[in-house]
């Protein structure tokens, strides 16, 4: 899932879009109702791309929890995150079976099914296609016969005019 743009703010309700860069602030809108609004250096600005879920072996990013949730819900809406604490915790075990029973609150499973559940209703829960991961891994040049030409300039006799 791509989340660098989706952003939680602490003290704030829903998520947020990452709009612009101001000068003090970031310029930010409410996924839910369309409100642009600033989000100030003192507020605590989380990107979801840098959440992760603590799991027994290593911490697991959120967008592959989102992915999983996806592909359990084959792309639809997941539990209610208002349901009771044993069905929600029930829920998350069937989706990260290792996850830390320590380090993950009920209140984490919760904020991480509310968020899965606008995002899809929104219709934001796009899984990134394969091809795009393997292009950024090797990246193949737009005009290989771009490169020998420019080569051939570098190589000019001093003193010459271009």
């Amino acid at each position: 899932m791509v989340l660098k743009d989706i952003l939680a703010i602490s003290g704030e309700s829903g998520l947020f879009k990452f709009i612009a860069q101001g000068k003090n602030a970031i310029i930010v809108e409410h996924i839910e109702t369309g409100k642009r609004s600033s989000a100030f250096s003192s507020a605590k600005v989380s990107s979801l791309e840098d959440i992760s879920v603590f799991t027994e072996n290593e911490d697991l990013p959120l967008g592959k929890v989102f992915n999983k949730i996806f592909e359990k819900e084959s792309g639809g809406h997941a539990i209610d995150s208002k349901a009771e604490s044993g069905k929600l915790k029930k829920y998350f075990e069937e989706i990260i079976p290792d996850y830390s029973r320590e380090k993950v609150y009920t209140s984490d499973i919760k904020k991480i099914i509310l968020w899965y559940n606008l995002l899809q209703k929104k219709g934001m829960l796009v899984k990134e296609e394969p091809e795009k991961a393997a292009e950024t891994e090797n990246p193949v040049p737009e005009d290989e016969s771009a490169a020998p030409a420019e080569k051939k300039r570098k190589k000019r006799a001093p003193g010459s005019k271009e």
